[in-house]
């Protein structure tokens, strides 16, 4: 009886180690299958090939460009640097003429102007230089302000010119092609105060005018 209870549970087990292995095959068969669905045929490959080497010349055809637009940037703009330092000769020129015009010393002597008419020659020839290498310098009087170009420093009351209007320079400014060097430091011009009073009582009038 023990024997035949014995027997029975080897039985038993042979089958459950049968029934493991039977799944186990079936799974691996499974995947197997997947695997083999999920192989490219040679022409899927062929396209993925053809398709890899299209990105990695456009890749490189967009580093190409890159390369030559920064090459031209540096050919064109190499000087900025230099270009925005020389410009303080320009400052140290002005201001010299303008402390030697307000020296009571020498004023109205032959020497003055000469050395105004030195100081004018070498400020011109600096300037016709800068525009050779494409500097040139930005228009500002009578301008209307503009924030990309001029910087305003203060506002000084002026009612025969727009609001806004530039009316005195104070530090020129300077452009070099299509990049600005410095921005031009400037006085505009505002209303005064009594103006603005009247243009607004005028502008109301006229409007109550209007809807009557």
């Amino acid at each position: 009886m023990e024997k035949e209870e014995s027997q029975n549970k080897e039985d038993q087990n042979l089958k459950d180690e049968n029934s493991e292995l039977s799944t186990d095959k079936q799974a691996s068969d499974e995947t197997e299958k997947k695997d083999k669905d999920e192989e490219l045929s040679p022409e899927d490959e062929i396209e993925n090939l053809k398709d890899k080497v299209a990105r990695t010349f456009a890749e490189m055809e967009n580093q190409r460009r890159r390369f030559e637009k920064e090459k031209d940037e540096a050919f064109e703009y190499g000087g900025f640097s230099f270009a925005r330092e020389t410009l303080n000769l320009l400052d140290n020129l002005e201001r010299s003429k303008q402390t030697l015009e307000n020296d009571e010393t020498i004023k109205d002597k032959d020497t003055l102007k000469k050395l105004i008419e030195h100081i004018d020659i070498i400020n011109k020839d600096m300037i016709s230089i800068f525009k050779k290498n494409n500097i040139e310098p930005i228009k500002a009087i009578n301008e209307k302000l503009d924030p990309n170009l001029h910087q305003a420093m203060m506002e000084v009351e002026d009612n025969t010119k727009d609001q806004g209007t530039i009316v005195q320079e104070i530090q020129k400014g300077f452009m070099m092609k299509d990049r600005l060097l410095r921005p031009s430091l400037v006085a505009v011009s505002k209303r005064k105060v009594e103006e603005k009073q009247n243009n607004q009582k005028n502008q109301e009038n006229q409007e109550k005018k209007t809807k009557n």
